[in-house]
């Protein structure tokens, strides 16, 4: 069995050696880093004579290359790949996951133009949702993440959350654990729930992690289960939460970074991921309150002085302030009297000044002193 590609002569000069070299990759992994393709999608455009090596045409895949200095797809120079990012998108229904579709259906990339920040480098989808799921989908600048995350034997789970119609029972569903083949189709493990019913639907929740072309739909069915609304719910660790629909985000902080550095088993460049203690998914924000009108000029909030009787009623501003002035002025009579402290004019205890007692006080006004008429002093009542 041959254990290295086939030579092919067409191939640069420097890349004839006997195996590949410790810096070099085969140019369609290369081009997939730099989100040109996939590797697929680039082994066609090999095929079809539109990428080359310093001006020559390349006919395989082969081909290893140190770098992407000197390659053209289309004849436009690629450039090096940038740092691996990843994004959420919530993928409404009556969209489908290709770039363009030959019956002129809207694509992801139609509501992606409006969902994304300027300046977004060109972003593959990973996986697909068909035409009537709704839900997660993740997007990546990097052709060989996506690559490792679609294959079965990577195990990333996938989970769903089915509305179908029909009836059925739990023991059903953990019969499924074991996996089942229909129409000669094998179907791994599936990890299945009975959530709810509501009326003659049912809701299942489904985690899968091979992802093949509709095998939600063709396991409930083979159940006996019509699916009238299918939503994906999360892809690996990342779940929907409350992205809205339509919209998109970046994922960024150190789980994505760990992630990511399993998934591509290289540690991320710097700066590919934000630094962050968590992943955030925005909330949906709310529209601000329209300002409030105002005030009208000329109107006064209190009402107009009454004629008559009443005019003492509803006083004048200016009389208003004087007699607040008039109120926290303090009353001259009640004052001390300045000078130096002496026995006829010394402030006594409970009194402000002499003979003068404090407002409020309940004490007695006692008669001068005089010889022959002086009472024994006694306890004060």
């Amino acid at each position: 069995m041959p254990t290295q590609p086939p030579r092919s002569d067409s191939r640069p000069e420097g890349t004839k050696d006997s195996g590949p070299r410790p810096d070099g990759q085969r140019i369609a992994k290369l081009l997939a880093r730099a989100g040109v393709a996939s590797r697929r999608e680039i082994e066609r455009m090999i095929a079809e004579g539109r990428v080359a090596v310093d001006g020559k045409v390349l006919d395989t895949p082969a081909t290893i290359l140190a770098s992407l200095r000197g390659v053209t797809v289309d004849g436009n120079p690629v450039a090096a790949a940038e740092a691996t990012r990843l994004f959420a998108f919530h993928k409404p229904t009556g969209l489908i996951t290709a770039e363009r579709d030959l019956a002129g259906r809207p694509t992801i990339y139609t509501a992606l133009r409006n969902a994304l920040p300027a300046g977004t480098p060109r972003l593959m989808p990973v996986g697909r949702l068909d035409l009537n799921t709704e839900g997660l989908l993740l997007l990546t600048n990097d052709g060989g993440l996506k690559r490792t995350m679609e294959l079965p034997a990577t195990k990333v789970p996938r989970t769903y959350r089915a509305r179908a119609f029909g009836e059925i029972q739990q023991s059903q569903l953990e019969d499924l654990i074991e996996g089942v083949e229909i129409d000669g189709m094998r179907y791994g493990s599936i990890d299945a729930n009975l959530e709810r019913g509501t009326g003659r639907n049912v809701w299942v929740e489904m985690t899968i992690t091979e992802g093949k072309n509709r095998e939600v739909r063709r396991v409930l069915e083979y159940l006996g289960l019509k699916v009238n609304r299918l939503i994906r719910t999360g892809y690996g660790p990342f779940n929907l939460g409350d992205l809205p629909r339509g919209q998109a985000v970046e994922l960024t902080g150190k789980p994505v970074a760990r992630f990511l550095s399993e998934m591509t088993g290289e540690p991320i460049p710097r700066g590919g991921v934000k630094k962050a203690e968590k992943v955030d998914v925005p909330a949906p924000t709310k529209a601000p309150r329209p300002p409030r009108p105002p005030a009208r000029k000329g109107l006064s909030a209190r009402p107009a002085p009454r004629k008559g009787s009443d005019a003492a009623a509803f006083p004048r501003k200016g009389a208003d302030a004087a007699a607040n002035t008039a109120r926290k002025a303090p009353d001259a009579s009640l004052a001390p009297r300045k000078g130096p402290a002496t026995l006829s004019n010394a402030p006594r205890k409970g009194l402000d000044g002499p003979g003068t007692p404090r407002p409020g006080s309940r004490s007695r006004k006692r008669p001068p002193a005089t010889r022959g008429n002086t009472p024994p002093r006694g306890p004060r009542k």
